[in-house]
């Protein structure tokens, strides 16, 4: 079963943010939605915003280059990625994350607000059917 809806990530500094959940890597969509709702910490790594979930999922289809607003697990950080610019290792025109991820969905709407999360702060992820 592919899984539909959205989550819902709500960060202390800009609330509420979704993602439209793809149909991408359905197996890690799945044990994300079925740990939901969680809380966690913030990292931040150039233009990504990275924290633990507490989902252990292999690789399903891993993918080196990421679009722009796509939501991600990685899994050897058991973390959940969101990508709205460049990360340090980007070469020029790309987004790229430290290692393959687990695309799973894409932000809905503005991604620039997504600057304003600071390191350290908490987010609660949500499922929405």
């Amino acid at each position: 079963m592919v899984p539909v809806g959205t989550l819902v990530l709500i960060f202390d500094s800009i609330g509420e943010v979704e993602v439209e959940l793809t149909g991408k890597n359905p197996r890690t969509a799945e044990a994300i939605i079925k740990a939901a709702p969680f809380e966690s910490r913030v990292n931040l790594w150039g233009d990504e915003i990275y924290f633990r979930t507490p989902v252990k999922v292999p690789q399903e289809v891993g993918e080196e280059v990421v679009e722009l607003g796509a939501v991600a697990y990685w899994p050897p950080g058991d973390a959940l990625c969101v990508f709205f610019g460049p990360t340090p290792v980007s070469g020029v025109g790309e987004i790229r994350p430290a290692s393959p991820v687990n695309v799973i969905g894409r932000v809905r709407g503005d991604l620039d607000r997504l600057k304003r999360v600071r390191q350290g702060e908490r987010v609660r992820v949500e499922y929405r059917p």
